[in-house]
């Protein structure tokens, strides 16, 4: 038996690939199937079924391409109604992968046809649990995704999953090994650990969730609390999961064409195409095409397309670093962005090279900003999450977090000169970016962000717990 967890850290996602005597498994794979066939080819293995744990809302699963390609059969656990061809399993259902089985347990609660898939070795004995987003390590999944399709409130997808978990889960043995789908910096949950592997008994110990003397109304209440909105591309994934999609070998030969500067400005004036430029910040501060869209690859990118642009069916036109399209258009295509209309050939150099015009974002080191915030009181727009807005701040800052910027566009000053920052760069050239395609062009973007002004001596104003006297 080889179990082989495939993690993708800008989606913060674990795909699974399980091999036992020349038959294969994958649970949750990624929309580009490829590794997975070539991992299969070399080890002499069939794919027999592809696993899904539920219709992810953060990215698009490769599903209905991998079964296409190899004749493999979809499993999905009860109460999911796909589009397409699957098993909809029951519970407790079991399925033969070689020497091995994989058993469906019916765990809702996130979704209400979320499953977790157990895991048996060759000997029978239960080996691990692949928990989808039933159950992460330190965390579990958020109840408040599924209510409108589930015709139920949060409070009640939240009780039902106390239900999985207590009945299907945390009764299996403690050496249970958990591998869930996701981990720390997906969306998907709040309180989620860095590692991406754990047994079931140290979960037991440690996962607030999982506490043995818990009752079902603290639960509610501790799962629910502090759920912070979904981002909007999350309903257009679920949709495109569960209905099917374009294969991802055409959405790269369309997005893949390359266009010299004069194809591409009017195929940005005629098409209504956002100008998506991926390259690394520090260059996208020095030059950029008019109203082009700063989302870096070096970045959480796929998440932050998702969050910022939304609409999957959005029309895109990429710059980026040589060599770097077709990266960037797997990536999109991840999260269901599958628009891209072509890219900018020979890139930003190409396009000052042919005498086109440029924008630039004035940027400054934080030691010149600190100065200046002192002499002048210039504002202080700090676009970070309010959680970490809250822990520590400038004294002076305003909070404006970038994944709702386009809530707080009537509090930036018209012609006053403001300071915009972030942790440490990347988030504020997003900010500027889409700040001057809307017009704002007074601000100033603070170079290595707040680590780098407390470092250099501003103000900072650090939140203190409150005591009881």
């Amino acid at each position: 038996m080889k179990i082989k967890q495939i993690y993708t850290g800008c989606l913060a996602q674990g795909a699974y690939y399980i091999e036992s005597k020349g038959e294969v498994a994958i649970i949750d794979p990624l929309r580009e199937v490829g590794p997975y066939m070539k991992r299969a080819a070399n080890d002499k293995a069939k794919i027999k079924y592809i696993f899904e744990t539920h219709f992810h809302a953060d990215f698009v699963s490769g599903h209905v391409t991998l079964a296409k390609e190899t004749g493999a059969a979809i499993i999905y656990g009860p109460n999911a109604n796909p589009s397409f061809d699957a098993i909809i399993a029951t519970d407790g259902q079991e399925f033969t992968v070689g020497d091995i089985t994989i058993k469906v347990l019916h765990t809702p609660g996130h979704t209400m046809e979320s499953s977790t898939f157990l895991l048996k070795d060759e000997n029978g004995k239960d080996h691990a649990i692949f928990s989808g987003d039933t159950l992460f390590l330190g965390d579990v999944g958020r109840p408040d995704l599924a209510q409108k399709a589930a015709d139920m409130t949060q409070e009640q997808l939240a009780g039902t999953l106390f239900d999985s978990l207590r009945n299907k889960i945390m009764p299996l043995a403690d050496d249970v090994i958990v591998y869930p789908a996701h981990g720390a910096g997906s969306a998907c949950g709040k309180n989620m650990m860095k590692e991406t592997v754990d047994t079931l008994g140290n979960q037991k110990k440690m996962n607030y969730a999982l506490r043995a003397d818990m009752t079902r109304e603290e639960f509610i209440k501790e799962v629910t609390d502090g759920l912070l909105p979904p981002p909007k591309y999350f309903p257009l994934n679920v949709k495109m999961n569960k209905e099917g999609y374009e294969d991802f070998d055409e959405v790269l030969e369309r997005g893949t064409t390359a266009l010299t500067p004069d194809a591409f400005e009017v195929a940005a004036n005629e098409t209504g195409a956002i100008v998506l430029d991926v390259r690394h910040q520090n260059d996208f501060v020095k030059g950029h095409i008019p109203r082009s869209i700063f989302i870096g690859l070096n970045g959480d990118f796929a998440p932050w397309v998702g969050a910022l642009i939304a609409d999957v069916d959005q029309s895109l036109l990429l710059v980026t670093p040589e060599g770097k399209e077709e990266e960037a258009i797997t990536r999109l295509s991840r999260v269901g962005f599958d628009g891209t209309i072509g890219f900018l050939k020979g890139g930003f150099d190409a396009w000052k090279k042919a005498a086109k015009d440029y924008d630039t974002i004035t940027s400054v080191p934080a030691s010149e900003a600190v100065k200046t915030i002192a002499a002048k009181h210039t504002p202080v727009f700090d676009v970070r999450k309010e959680t970490e807005f809250l822990s520590e701040h400038v004294k002076s800052a305003e909070n404006t977090p970038l994944s709702s910027l386009n809530d707080y566009l009537a509090e930036f000053p018209e012609k006053e000169t403001f300071f915009v920052h972030c942790a440490g760069g990347y988030r504020s050239v997003i900010a500027a970016s889409i700040l001057k395609s809307r017009g704002i062009h007074n601000l100033i973007d603070v170079a290595g962000g707040f680590a780098a002004l407390k470092a250099d001596g501003a103000e900072v104003t650090e939140y203190v717990c409150p005591t009881t006297l």
